[in-house]
């Protein structure tokens, strides 16, 4: 998701509604850059870096747009109340089992983890998929991959987490995480995916 914050304020003015509209990109976590294209009637101004603005308002009437740097720190001044509105990011985790339902060791840390990202969420969301390997039916595999996302939607309600906020849903083997032929022992595809938003 490319970051562009769009802020419009209007004052009436008689009959005419004067516009002040200011356009930045703001960059991703990872540093990553989208781009926008605004037009103010007259011709199109792209911004494609990161701070690139664009902004009217009335004493600019006659010229158009005005583009230009801004900056992290502008930015947050005056954008402050947006900016702090943003939900959290999605985060999905991945919680692998042994051969039937039972959480992996290294997975049983994960849980903490998993529960941390729930609690900063005042709402969360939580979508929880089962995956199995290849091995056995895809009958089989349903009911098992449906398990095991049910068996870590039950830890998270034991968690305090309102059942309401959770569906759970397995895919049997139809999404392997790692490409196999049929009846192939792969721990890496027995998986519960978990994402939080």
């Amino acid at each position: 998701m490319r970051a562009v914050l769009l802020v419009l304020v209007a004052w009436a003015a008689g009959c005419a509604t004067p516009r002040n509209d200011l356009v930045v990109v703001l960059p991703e976590r990872d540093g990553k850059v989208g781009a926008v294209v605004v037009a103010d009637g007259r011709r199109d101004h792209a911004l494609d870096t990161a701070y690139a603005s664009a902004r009217s308002d009335p004493g600019l009437l006659r010229s158009g747009m005005k583009t230009g740097p801004s900056s992290a720190e502008e930015v947050g001044k005056e954008f402050a109340a947006a900016l702090a509105a943003q939900p959290a990011r999605p985060v999905s985790l991945v919680l692998y089992f042994t051969e039937g339902s039972t959480l992996s060791d290294e997975s049983k840390g994960v849980v903490d983890r998993m529960f941390a990202e729930i609690a900063k969420r005042p709402a969360a969301e939580i979508t929880v998929i089962g995956h199995t390997d290849t091995v056995g039916t895809d009958a089989f595999n349903d009911k098992l991959s449906l398990e095991r996302a049910q068996a870590v939607r039950e830890i998270l309600i034991g968690m305090g987490v309102p059942a309401q906020n959770i569906s759970a849903a397995g895919r049997g083997k139809r999404e392997p995480l790692i490409s196999t032929g049929d009846n192939v022992n792969e721990p890496r595809n027995r998986r519960v995916e978990l994402s939080v938003r």
